[in-house]
């Protein structure tokens, strides 16, 4: 077998790893929320990741990013994993895992808001105004009973919901910033998403110990387990393999991810965690899906070597989860 074929292989199983260390992250973090708090939880996990990664670069004789290039590592940080992947976290307190998943699918929708408003991007046609509407009916048929209720627990989902989309906001200008500026002839990919964890995970810390958070931090041996394959399996392991099934496969066969992760994370929150799903939680999953493939149906995607360069790669460091 050719070195060609053999790399195409390679490829979709890094692909299928994808699919799978993505749709178990979700489940992932909710279980270590049981006794880390959620801002220490997400700054521990991505300072640690970034660490091992800019040691692996450093072992390997990469190249660093420059001084130049922090501050827009550090806008990077923050709108991606600050508030990306934050948001993420901070909503599974009292959404559920799987349903979680779903409603981060809806960060398609964002983007193209987003790009909308770019002096370059893509602007609004009818096809995609459709996607939005149907995407987002999908959010008011899950949230409608709860804005009817009023209760603490109704509350409580509710600033879930609205952590979630402020989550997509976030990780939709960050990959649109990071499209636009790139990152930077002659730097390593891995050593800017390292870095990039590096700024999100500091912030992420900062942010827990105003909080408050180291008080109430502790380890189960459940916790401490999760905790580490969010860092090494869902973080580093993710982010390889999302990384060369980007160099090898089209792009738009790659980023079908997003549609597997919300069913993987679905089924796990049902059978480890018994999280409930509904009737009318699947029928708003299902709009929200018909949305995004709506919004994203003969869309123009990057080229297979324009993405595997960038910055975009960040973005892998998380699906938001």
């Amino acid at each position: 077998m050719t070195s060609s074929a053999n790399q195409r292989r390679l490829a979709y199983f890094a692909w299928i790893a994808v699919c799978l260390i993505w749709g178990t992250t979700y489940l992932g973090i909710r279980v270590s929320l049981e006794s880390i708090p959620p801002a220490l939880m997400g700054g521990m996990r991505w300072t640690l990741a970034g660490s091992v990664l800019a040691l692996y670069v450093i072992a390997k004789g990469g190249t660093l990013p420059p001084p130049s290039r922090w501050g827009q590592i550090f806008m990077l940080g923050f709108l991606m994993l600050g508030l990306g992947n934050g948001g993420v976290v901070f909503a599974e307190q009292w959404v559920p895992s799987g349903l979680a998943a779903v409603i981060v699918a809806t960060a398609p929708f964002w983007m193209a808001a987003v790009e909308a408003f770019m002096p370059d991007g893509e602007k609004l046609c009818p096809r995609v105004i459709t996607g939005l509407v149907v995407g987002f009916s999908g959010i008011v048929i899950l949230v409608w009973p709860d804005l009817s209720l009023g209760t603490a627990g109704s509350r409580a989902f509710l600033a879930g919901i609205a952590s979630l989309q402020i989550a997509a906001i976030g990780w939709s200008l960050g990959s649109a910033r990071s499209k636009r500026y790139g990152s930077g002839a002659g730097i390593d990919v891995i050593a800017m998403t390292a870095y990039q964890m590096l700024a999100g995970g500091i912030m992420m810390t900062v942010a827990g110990t105003l909080l408050g958070e180291w008080s109430h931090l502790h380890f189960t041996t459940r916790t401490t387990v999760s905790f580490l394959y969010l860092t090494t399996i869902g973080g580093i392991g993710g982010f390889v393999a999302y990384t060369y099934a980007l160099r090898h496969l089209p792009v738009s066969l790659v980023s079908l991810y997003a549609y597997i992760n919300p069913i993987i994370a679905v089924a796990l929150g049902i059978i480890v965690l018994h999280e409930p799903f509904t009737w009318r939680m699947a029928s708003a999953a299902a709009l929200v899906f018909v949305g995004v493939a709506i919004v994203r149906w003969q869309q123009p995607s990057l080229s297979v070597s324009r993405v595997s360069k960038v910055p975009d790669a960040p973005s892998v460091v998380r699906r938001t989860a």
